[in-house]
């Protein structure tokens, strides 16, 4: 008989009948770390990031309600996710050489100031746009009697899955910088990630006993309600920002 190494319980088979950790660990090493903790924690297909990635445009919907609802083995963590796409985001940014100001020249000043608080406060920035989906989704659909943290966790899934979608655009904008032609792929791109989100909330809400056309509604005023919201917000934060910048100078 042995004993846990995590609560010195005893274990007579492969887990811990007590907290669920393995009987065997492995003692660290460089070569472990790269054949086991990053090729099958990271790189693996069946679950972990690009299994969750590969979910969230494939099923984004159906795959995160059967996650909120118990399967949770093969999806990522969403908050470890959030923060690696917003780090994989911000490196990428480093290799562009075009700007939001410069797409949208008429809105320079708006502009600038909102990008410079979004590559200041990236997190707050995520954090804020969350709740507000979270709220959102909880007004639009109180049939299907989910509480506010797990309005917050299916969000923060479908965040990570538009923010995947930006990704796109700053891929595009390292290679290709004419500033014509980026607009209208950002765009294309900006009416993909709304599409995103209906398609999101479409799948996600459909095993809660609504009929299709409520369904498609409440998907769609979903949108709706946080494209207004958003706008609102931003506007907001640009203005105390610039009127703040004007009192200081």
């Amino acid at each position: 008989m042995i004993h846990c190494l995590n609560c010195n319980h005893e274990v007579a088979s492969n887990f811990c009948p007590n907290c669920g950790q393995k009987a065997t660990v492995h003692k660290y090493s460089v070569k472990h770390f790269i054949e086991h903790d990053l090729v099958h924690g990271i790189l693996h297909v069946d679950k972990g990031i690009l299994y969750t990635i590969k979910m969230l445009f494939t099923s984004p919907g159906h795959s995160i309600r059967e996650f909120i609802q118990g399967k949770r083995v093969k999806i990522f963590n969403f908050v470890t996710l959030l923060v690696l796409i917003i780090a994989v985001s911000h490196f990428l940014s480093s290799y562009s050489l075009v700007k939001m100001s410069d797409i949208m020249p008429d809105n320079q000043g708006f502009m600038k100031e909102y990008e410079n608080i979004s590559q200041k406060y990236p997190k707050l920035i995520l954090l804020m746009t969350i709740p507000f989906y979270s709220i959102i989704t909880f007004f639009w659909f109180k049939k299907a009697k989910l509480n506010l943290t797990e309005h917050f966790v299916l969000n923060s899934y479908k965040t990570a899955g538009e923010l995947l979608i930006l990704i796109l655009f700053t891929l595009i904008s390292i290679f290709y910088t004419n500033i014509s032609g980026l607009g209208l792929i950002l765009a294309v791109i900006s009416l993909g990630s709304y599409i995103y989100n209906y398609w999101f909330y479409r799948q996600f809400f459909s095993e809660y006993g609504y009929t299709k056309k409520s369904l498609v509604i409440r998907s769609i005023m979903s949108v709706i309600s946080y494209f207004f919201i958003s706008i609102l917000v931003g506007l907001c934060i640009a203005l105390f920002m610039l009127l703040k910048n004007k009192i200081l100078t």
